[in-house]
């Protein structure tokens, strides 16, 4: 079974160097205590995700990326939307790469799924610290 499914809908997919990202992300999961298990990314448009925000969630708007989790004990697992459009607005309006903004956002849906959460008090901090912590670790890989 393969560990990675990367997809599209509504949208092309990024131009990544996919196997790097995977050891990456790979990285990132064990430096959490953690193994992979099946990891679906399915890239997509603001319409597509505010659909899923909508199904699934009963959110009316839109997002970066929606994760759902299959975790089981130290393996972590699940599907992850990302809205392309998303992190193409947010790295404009916090003056970020591209790219950066959206490696930000491919791991904050593995942290998710290693037990870091954002909404409650104090947590999107622990979650910032997380991030830049992964995207330390993607800079200093080997091209």
């Amino acid at each position: 079974m393969e560990k990675f499914i990367w997809t599209s809908q509504q949208a092309a997919l990024p131009a990544l160097d996919y196997g790097r990202v995977e050891r990456w992300i790979a990285s990132v999961a064990a430096a959490h205590g953690k193994v992979l298990g099946p990891l679906a990314y399915i890239f997509c448009d603001d319409e597509c995700i505010l659909s899923v925000n909508r199904q699934f969630l009963s959110h009316d708007y839109y997002t970066d990326i929606i994760t759902f989790d299959n975790s089981r004990g130290r393996m972590v697992s699940g599907d992850m939307f990302i809205s392309l459009d998303t992190v193409k607005s947010n790295a404009e309006g916090i003056g970020a790469e591209y790219e950066q903004e959206l490696m930000r956002v491919i791991i904050h849906g593995v942290l998710h799924l290693c037990g870091i959460n954002d909404k409650g008090p104090g947590e999107r901090e622990v979650m910032e610290a997380h991030e830049n912590a992964a995207l330390d670790m993607w800079s200093a890989m080997d091209e």
